[in-house]
């Protein structure tokens, strides 16, 4: 570890905690200097840590609400697209989801699948 590696940069490493950065001194005098709350660092690590984790999991937030907007058309005949999997097409048939959201939520409706509707529906 170098002098000059930023905080964000240490504890985004796996085997480093907030309690074994507290044990250095300059960071515990740091600690003190700004009066910051304990929950308030544990808070950050699980930030830093689970940074790339949670802004997958916003990405595909976004892409569902996307997908929200998108509706399918009341009497769509999923049988004349063969690049759907059987699987798919027979719930989509069954379950007659409104929007491709809420396709995407079915069991056994793959993003591939999610994908073929994108495709055939000029989106």
């Amino acid at each position: 570890m170098r002098q000059s590696d930023k905080l964000y940069k240490i504890l985004s490493r796996p085997e480093v905690t907030v309690d074994a950065l507290r044990a250095l001194a300059p960071v515990e005098a740091y600690i003190r200097e700004y009066q910051l709350d304990t929950e308030i660092l544990e808070q950050a690590e699980i930030a830093v840590k689970y940074s790339g984790y949670i802004e997958k999991e916003q990405q595909h937030a976004d892409k569902l609400n996307r997908l929200e907007n998108v509706k399918i058309p009341e009497n769509f005949n999923y049988d004349k697209l063969s690049s759907l999997s059987f699987e798919a097409r027979e719930k989509l048939k069954q379950i007659k989801p409104v929007t491709l959201s809420q396709a995407s939520r079915i069991s056994g409706v793959s993003p591939s699948d999610i994908s073929v509707l994108l495709v055939y529906m000029g989106r």
